[in-house]
């Protein structure tokens, strides 16, 4: 299979990573990430006016780039490489890809919102009892008028304190873990009834409780069919998760990178202790987690638009990356000694990232068992 980039996505990943390494450097992040508002909108509008990267997976014809998954491959790993904060997942994989796939017909209006850096979306689909079952809610939406009304509570909503509009998940119908009766909702932050609770998390990024009480919402803020909103649902999670592994891809990479050039400078009984045969095999053995991780992430990021391939490729490459995250993670962290968990070194934060994004839309665990269900049905 050929894994090559075309010229255009080689020029994006260039232009990307020319960006980042000019304005995103790690104690300009720092000191972003240290205070309020925590991201810099400033950077925002570059990725929307300069880079043009926000209509990375769009088609042409509503302003973006024509790209699809792998573009947002490129732009993630590469956002993994400079532990970017800003929104990217949740806007234009996430938000960007409800309105996409749905056909709502104000996708038109909101992508080019979101192209221009004017609209910013955050997924509000986790429940505190809903462990990583997407279709485990207690929060409802219920038809009144026109309309629907909306009450709940959706927890750890990454990037929502940013967030002009939130994709809310909800029961129209069923009981509480059936796949029928679920519907996703675009409701705006603004709206009478969305309060907020809002938090850093631990790899310095920011989250939000987010309470709805009698939300109104108009009958257009439905995505997708009434009830039967779950495969678009799991659809778009997926793109998530593959784009999830691309950034992750980026965050090992700077692990390993990292690890291998402190150990050449560490020195112990007079040499380096990258002399010592132990530690280059350490060290291999995280390259190898990182090469093959890279290989299953170009896999899934393929495989996203087969429907009857996309669920288990992207289960096995997050088993895979979580995997990597943990064994990379923290022998980096080993390698280092105490001095690696300290604020002033980058693979601190390196490690806080690749900790989070090992249970990130559900951990390994979960995926293995979703790739053993998947491949074997009922008999797992």
């Amino acid at each position: 299979m050929d894994f090559s980039f075309t010229d255009e996505q080689s020029m994006l990943r260039d232009t990307v990573a020319s960006y980042l390494a000019d304005t995103y450097g790690f104690d300009q992040r720092r000191n972003v990430v240290s205070k309020e508002p925590g991201w810099n909108p400033k950077v925002w509008q570059a990725f929307a006016e300069e880079l043009g990267i926000l209509g990375a997976p769009f088609p042409e014809d509503l302003g973006g780039l024509g790209g699809g998954p792998v573009e947002n491959m490129i732009v993630m790993e590469e956002f993994g490489k400079a532990l970017v904060v800003e929104p990217y997942l949740g806007t234009v994989v996430i938000g960007g890809g409800f309105l996409k796939h749905s056909g709502h017909p104000n996708a038109p209006e909101l992508i080019g919102r979101i192209i221009a850096g004017e609209a910013v979306f955050a997924f509000a689909y986790a429940e505190p009892q809903g462990r990583y079952n997407l279709a485990d809610l207690t929060t409802t939406a219920k038809k009144d008028g026109g309309g629907y009304v909306l009450n709940g509570h959706k927890a750890v909503v990454v990037g929502a304190p940013w967030a002009t509009h939130l994709i809310v998940t909800a029961r129209t119908g069923g009981g509480r873990r059936d796949a029928q009766g679920i519907s996703a909702f675009i409701v705006e932050k603004s709206a009478a009834g969305v309060t907020t609770r809002d938090y850093p998390t631990v790899d310095e990024s920011r989250a939000s409780e987010v309470f709805l009480e009698n939300v109104k919402v108009p009958a257009e803020a439905l995505i997708g069919p009434e009830g039967h909103g779950l495969p678009l649902i799991e659809k778009v999670v997926d793109e998530a998760l593959a784009a999830t592994c691309a950034e992750a891809c980026g965050v090992l990479r700077k692990l390993h990178e990292g690890t291998v050039e402190y150990t050449k400078q560490r020195k112990q009984f007079g040499v380096p202790i990258s002399s010592f045969q132990v530690l280059q095999h350490r060290m291999v053995d995280m390259f190898i987690a990182l090469e093959q991780s890279v290989s299953m992430t170009y896999m899934a990021t393929i495989k996203v638009g087969d429907e009857a391939e996309r669920a288990k490729a992207v289960a096995g490459a997050k088993v895979q990356i979580g995997k990597a995250c943990r064994f990379v993670g923290q022998n980096a962290i080993q390698l280092h000694g105490g001095m690696g968990m300290t604020d002033e070194m980058a693979i601190g934060h390196y490690f806080k990232r690749a900790t989070l994004i090992e249970s990130a839309f559900g951990n390994t665990d979960h995926h293995l068992a979703r790739y053993e269900f998947l491949s074997l049905g009922q008999a797992a």
